[in-house]
């Protein structure tokens, strides 16, 4: 079966990683949902897609906080806020989320924490005995060089949260992703669990640029580089742009060989983001996001993140009854 996985949770409705969204998610139909994983200062992790808080919380609206406001560099890019690794569990629950776009649901802002990855555990847990069908969980490691570098390493935590909670072996309901090569090689060492390469559209991933090797996603890309990527992964989570292109106008360019170069290599493919609303959608589709479902589910792909579970996962019925 094609998986619906639930990108942070059912982001399209509610304030993206928090329980409230991964419900909805799981209310819809979604198979996995997607906690993006940062540390906090007492090393828990939290679900948040950037250790960078003002975007998704009202930290900044906290004057007992003011002077946590910093300026980091994270991956190459400064940034300047209110990071996850300088405020303390309890601190962060003082904090509510709210829409990170301007152009989504408001309504929400102010009235849910942000959940610890042990919290987005439970919740796939009960919601699995009450539902009678098995939610996974898929985490991404965010930054996992720069955690490791300031003394707050992401894995060992991950690893430890999902043992306890039972996820063990090939067949577990979970996926591991990262942008980053060399952390999930580490995790293929002391690991058996499912873990996928993720890879951008362009550029290349950060340990490779802070290790200074020259390498590309496009280079993981190529049938050779799917090749190096099996000996570690299960599978790719690329950017949907890699599948099928578009030009600087949005529109669409014949789909890539990528998916079966990937299945040739005995990887699975997921890829990133399906998005029905604002300016995400290729005109192509027409104002139609079912179409671009029905193509990239005719392509082959093994699983797709989606924003929109509910829209996701009635046009794989659809899909699927033809």
């Amino acid at each position: 079966m094609i998986l619906v996985i639930a990108h942070r949770g059912a982001s399209g409705y509610r304030p993206e990683h928090t329980l409230a969204s991964y419900e909805l998610a799981i209310a819809m139909g979604a198979d996995f949902i997607e906690p993006d994983l940062v540390s906090t200062k007492d090393g828990i992790l939290i679900a948040r897609h950037e250790n960078e808080l003002s975007g998704t919380t009202d930290v900044a609206d906290h004057p007992e906080f003011a002077s946590r406001r910093v300026t980091k560099k994270i991956d190459g890019h400064e940034i300047t806020g209110w990071f996850t690794e300088d405020f303390t569990l309890a601190e962060i629950k003082t904090l509510r989320a709210k829409e990170r776009l301007p152009f989504r649901d408001q309504s929400s802002n102010g009235q849910f924490e942000v959940p610890t990855f042990a919290e987005v555990i439970a919740l796939a847990k009960r919601k699995s005995t009450e539902t009678g069908r098995t939610i996974g969980v898929y985490p991404e490691t965010k930054h996992p060089t720069y955690f490791r570098s300031i003394g707050l390493p992401l894995e060992e935590p991950l690893l430890a949260d999902l043992q306890e909670t039972g996820y063990r072996g090939r067949t577990a309901a979970v996926y591991i992703q990262s942008f980053e090569v060399g952390n999930l090689k580490r995790l293929r060492e002391v690991t058996d669990l499912p873990l996928i390469q993720l890879m951008e559209a362009a550029g290349r991933p950060w340990d490779f640029a802070a290790a200074g090797d020259p390498r590309t996603y496009h280079e993981l890309a190529t049938p050779a580089g799917l090749a190096e990527i099996a000996a570690y992964a299960d599978g790719i989570g690329p950017d949907k742009r890699r599948i099928v292109p578009a030009g600087p106008d949005g529109r669409l360019f014949p789909p890539t060989s990528l998916v079966a170069d990937a299945h040739a290599a005995g990887l699975l493919v997921h890829p990133w983001t399906f998005r029905g609303d604002g300016s995400f959608l290729a005109p192509d589709y027409e104002g139609h996001p079912e179409r671009e479902y029905d193509q990239f589910f005719s392509l082959g792909v093994d699983g797709l993140f989606s924003d929109f579970s509910d829209t996701a996962v009635r046009a794989r019925e659809a899909w699927r009854q033809r």
